[in-house]
């Protein structure tokens, strides 16, 4: 068994961590450790796991005890933790927050679909964020062919409620949130570094110039991104492109059909369509912001990891109703 700690406990990423770890046949959890919650039931926090389990968010921690450390902690504090913290050899770490995903420190960017082999041997490996594991996965078959470097690509993005965190904030509150709609960060997202280096080592060279406008949506989780390139294709020879890149890909898959957000929410699947007209491509992917986007993500990567098949742990249903 993969003996399974996790720091930062309290937040939306690691009670998912938590609901598909507990239920993985290959992973014991040796500690859930939360600073404002220690010595409580972790149901207290993440009231979906009542019946589920009986843990209690630690008050100290050994990391001599584990095979893998995740760190769903706030951006910036992985950094720091690590240095306070050094692992035991043979200890990998998986992080979930951004501190690392350019690579630094011994850092593999983990993203599955182009990087297996190199997630295999990884030790210390950076989980891709929400926003750039949908748009890496919507443009790379692009970037991959050549079709990308040097040209616009116009981005908009739709995400939920759970992508700012679990934090309540005033574009968080109900009261604002529902049946409303509204433009955050435009141009500036901290994602677009990760997402331009990523296309540009897939292109060989110069990567696109992304034009990207991320939005909040009325609903919890989810992620919806849509991508205009003019780059010539038809939809049948976009179509071919994007199934030969993806197709042995375990939870990245084209659909022949429109796409909507409920089939990949609640699940570690990315979907995408494809439409064309008159030289441009409409490209469209689903996530669930916090599986795919997240500890789903950071699971698949364990298994990889440690030698496990990538959809250990992973087999969730759509909530498609």
């Amino acid at each position: 068994m993969i003996k399974a700690g996790i720091i930062g406990g309290a937040g939306y990423t690691a009670g998912e961590l938590l609901r598909i770890l507990i239920n993985h046949p290959g992973v014991e959890i040796s500690f859930i450790h939360s600073t404002s919650n220690a010595g409580a039931p972790v149901t207290d926090v993440h009231g979906g796991l009542i019946g589920e389990t009986d843990l209690r968010f630690a008050e100290s921690f050994d990391l001599g005890a584990i095979d893998v450390l995740f760190l769903c902690s706030g951006h910036g504090f992985s950094r720091g933790f690590l240095a306070e913290n050094p692992l035991p050899e043979g200890v990998r770490v998986i992080d979930l927050a951004q501190d690392f995903r350019d690579e630094s420190d011994g850092f593999v960017y983990g993203l599955p679909e182009i990087a297996r082999e190199r997630i295999r041997g990884a030790v210390r490996l950076a989980n891709p964020g929400c926003f750039a594991t949908a748009i890496q996965l919507a443009l790379l078959p692009l970037a991959a062919d050549g079709r990308l470097g040097g040209r616009e690509v116009y981005v908009t993005g739709i995400t939920g409620s759970t992508g700012a965190g679990v934090k309540p904030g005033s574009t968080t509150h109900f009261s604002w949130r529902t049946d409303n709609l509204s433009v955050y960060k435009p141009f500036t997202h901290q994602h677009l570094a990760e997402i331009g280096r990523t296309l540009s080592a897939a292109a060989g060279g110069e990567g696109p110039k992304i034009t990207f406008v991320p939005m909040r949506g009325d609903f919890a989780r989810g992620i919806f991104v849509t991508a205009v390139i003019d780059c010539g294709l038809t939809k049948e020879e976009a179509t071919e492109l994007y199934e030969k890149f993806y197709a042995t890909a375990e939870f990245t898959h084209v659909s022949r059909r429109p796409i909507d957000l409920k089939q990949a929410v609640n699940t570690n699947k990315a979907i995408i369509g494809l439409e064309a007209h008159e030289g441009k491509l409409l490209v469209s992917c689903a996530i669930d912001n916090l599986l795919k986007g997240a500890s789903g993500q950071a699971v698949q990567n364990m298994n990889l990891m440690f030698g496990l098949p990538e959809r250990t742990g992973l087999a969730l249903k759509p909530s498609a109703f």
